[in-house]
């Protein structure tokens, strides 16, 4: 099979790459091995909340000069601030398309958002059904905040997050409450207590007889509240339409915050995605995985996966975004690190009592983090240091960078790949140009 482009891992980096090439008309395939880390995610867009030294960030993009200057070889270090810029604004523009709204403040800057312990993360752009909680004042326009759980739900406790939440200065003029609420039809569904998760509350909540009734179940356990936090469990397309329909139905302003596994505001992201990358044409191998490709004087020329066997899958240029260790983008042996599919050229390791710091929750980045392949300035990685012209790599697979401390995953993803399109796009271009200066010619 031929393509334009072939992207392999459909996480953010791939898809925002896949379906940028598949606007531009290429035929373009993505090979998704399975769930992407979207399903563990908050469904916000961190683009950077930490500098190297850990020093906070409150306008991200005031901070890449800095930023250059502790980490040169940082992914935002070689894209630059315009051409990041551009990738979020375009990421921003094409999710809208899809239905899902993501915003900023409207300065710029990155604002907080609540976790489910009641502790608070630093972030870019979060989804309408978000509530942005200020840097400068955080509890700005609150008197009174409601947690609110399902009754028998597991995987959110507000008595733990209330009490966190008790604790910031910020909260010590705020009333904080909780509540559990009844859903109907729960002991019917209810079967053990290990698999009763979001997704299945919010199949519930698509009745909208019983989302009337959670709704009246609501209003007479919270009562008055500025602000009412519940778990995402209102489903993963059509989520924040009922949300909205909820907040009509109860005349709270309601805000979500992700759960356990599966996250719904990050599930919402990847079937947008996915949904939009097919309607423009694309094509997703679901299931399937890239075993071995084969190169010839610096270039992939074709690769082989898991189902089609002896088939190859042959393309003009390639991506390889298939996430870091928890997506088993990379491995880790005992003593060294390794891209399992090309064996592409990784950072310099230290010895391995080096990799990690002796606490987990340090002070310091765990150099573990900043693992991954090595790329030139153009976002290409080398095989025995030979460049491979037509191969390119973005979000967590790539070395020098930090997602979790430096709080700037998603946005490295989202702009390594759409810059890696930019380039797919014109080269292809390019190639077209030439053939058709060639049939002219002759």
């Amino acid at each position: 099979m031929k393509f334009d482009s072939v992207i392999i891992g459909g996480g953010v980096a791939g898809l925002s790459c896949a379906i940028r090439c598949a606007e531009a008309g290429l035929k373009t395939a993505v090979i998704a091995a399975g769930q992407s880390a979207l399903h563990f995610s908050s469904g916000s867009i961190d683009v950077l909340s930490r500098l190297p030294d850990g020093q906070p960030v409150a306008n991200p993009f005031s901070a890449f000069d800095e930023l250059k200057n502790q980490s040169p070889e940082h992914p935002y270090s070689k894209l630059g601030e315009r051409a990041t810029r551009d990738a979020l604004d375009w990421y921003q523009a094409m999710m809208e398309k899809c239905g899902v709204y993501l915003t900023a403040q409207e300065d710029g800057a990155n604002h907080l958002r609540v976790t489910p312990m009641g502790t608070f993360r630093s972030t870019w752009l979060s989804q309408q059904t978000v509530h942005q909680f200020p840097l400068k004042d955080v509890a700005k326009g609150l008197s009174s905040v409601a947690l609110v759980t399902i009754d028998g739900f597991r995987d959110f406790q507000p008595k733990l997050a209330a009490d966190n939440l008790a604790k910031l200065p910020q909260f010590k003029d705020v009333t904080i409450t909780t509540a559990a609420v009844e859903l109907p039809d729960f002991e019917t569904m209810q079967r053990n207590p290990c698999e009763f998760r979001s997704i299945d509350l919010s199949r519930v909540l698509r009745d909208e007889t019983k989302l009337c009734a959670f709704a009246k179940s609501l209003i007479q356990h919270v009562g008055k509240a500025d602000l009412v936090i519940l778990p995402s469990i209102f489903g993963n397309g059509d989520g924040a339409a009922t949300i909205k329909l909820l907040e009509g139905l109860t005349g709270f302003k309601i805000c979500e915050i992700p759960t356990m596994p599966p996250s719904l505001l990050g599930i919402r992201l990847e079937e947008a995605m996915k949904s939009h990358f097919k309607a423009l044409g694309g094509l997703i191998l679901a299931g399937d995985e890239v075993k071995r490709g084969e190169f010839e004087d610096g270039e992939l020329k074709r690769i082989y996966t898991k189902h089609h066997h002896d088939m190859p899958l042959v393309a003009d240029n390639y991506l390889i975004a298939s996430g870091s260790f928890f997506s088993r983008g990379m491995s880790a042996q005992r003593h060294a690190i390794e891209e399992p599919i090309f064996g592409l050229d990784m950072t310099d390791l230290p010895h391995r009592d080096h990799w990690y710091q002796p606490e987990f929750f340090a002070k310091q980045s765990h150099p573990f983090l900043k693992m991954g392949v090595t790329c030139n300035s153009q976002l290409q990685p080398s095989i025995n240091n030979q460049s491979i012209s037509n191969l390119y790599c973005a979000g967590a697979l790539l070395a020098h960078y930090d997602p979790v401390f430096e709080g700037c995953g998603s946005g490295v993803a989202i702009s390594t790949g759409y810059h890696v399109a930019e380039k797919m796009i014109k080269a292809q271009h390019q190639t077209t140009e030439h053939a058709q200066q060639e049939r002219t010619i002759a």
